[in-house]
């Protein structure tokens, strides 16, 4: 049976497949599936907090909270939400490294944020350490080096599925450390991280196998230019699109037009 989703609001929720939280697929789950790895990782460059998109210049000194000018989004998949990042709706305040460090938890899913830029998503394990995919490699490394002037915030709740107990959540992230990208199956340090702390194989790139009658739903909130719906077959088809608006701004195509 699949992971019992928790209830949000008034939104139904029922029960969605999930792989092995091992990431050790049985051969059953696996017939007609290819993995592969494609490079689109972002980098971890070194920008000052004025280059990603702060309310206001800031000092790295400086704590936080601080807002982020950043492109809304809610998800569906069989008319149940999946994930949700709405103002409205969340705190999506980002907090300096040195402080974010303070709010952690072992397995806490993390958010690296800056404009025009995809998000770098790692899992925190302890002390100041976290495991993340980055230019290929799932490498364990200091938050407060590779945040390189980025704020983040913590985003245990952004995914609507259970997540796994903390200490599998870890065991799921440094099962992996030093692999690259030929023994790999996710395409950004997002899938990655979410499959850690929910273990579901939908996250892995040609995880799931498509059928006519699951999509997902992709509503992109655009300042000043109301909602669009673009649909996907695919889970992971659906994050890289979504990062890719992340980094450019730019919607590729409007599947279900503006509403």
């Amino acid at each position: 049976m699949g992971n019992q989703l928790d209830r949000i609001t008034h939104l139904n929720y029922s029960e969605l497949p999930t792989g092995d939280p091992s990431g050790l697929e049985k051969d059953e789950l696996r017939v007609g599936v290819a993995y592969f790895f494609s490079d689109e990782e972002e980098e971890v460059d070194d920008r000052t907090p004025s280059d990603c998109g702060f309310t206001k210049d800031l000092s790295p000194a400086e704590e936080g909270p601080f807002s982020v000018n950043e492109v809304g989004y809610s998800a569906f998949c069989s008319q149940e939400c999946i994930f949700s990042k709405l103002q409205e709706n969340e705190d999506l305040n980002v907090f300096a490294a040195k402080t974010l460090l303070t709010m952690c938890k072992p397995g806490d899913l993390l958010e690296l944020v800056a404009t025009a830029q995809a998000p770098h998503w790692a899992i925190y394990e302890q002390e100041d350490q976290v495991i993340h995919l980055h230019k290929g490699e799932i490498r364990k490394d200091s938050l407060l080096e590779i945040s390189s002037g980025r704020h983040g915030r913590i985003v245990n709740n952004r995914y609507r599925y259970r997540p796994l107990p903390p200490d599998l959540v870890r065991q799921n992230a440094v099962g992996h450390l030093g692999l690259s990208s030929e023994e790999i199956c996710w395409t950004n340090s997002e899938s990655f991280a979410a499959w850690c702390r929910f273990g579901k194989r939908e996250f892995k790139a040609g995880g799931e196998v498509h059928s006519a009658e699951q999509q997902y739903f992709l509503k992109v909130h655009l300042s000043g230019s109301g909602v669009h719906t673009l649909v996907f077959r695919s889970l992971e088809d659906m994050i890289r699109e979504r990062r890719r608006v992340d980094a450019s701004g730019i919607l590729k195509e409007l599947n279900g037009g503006k509403e």
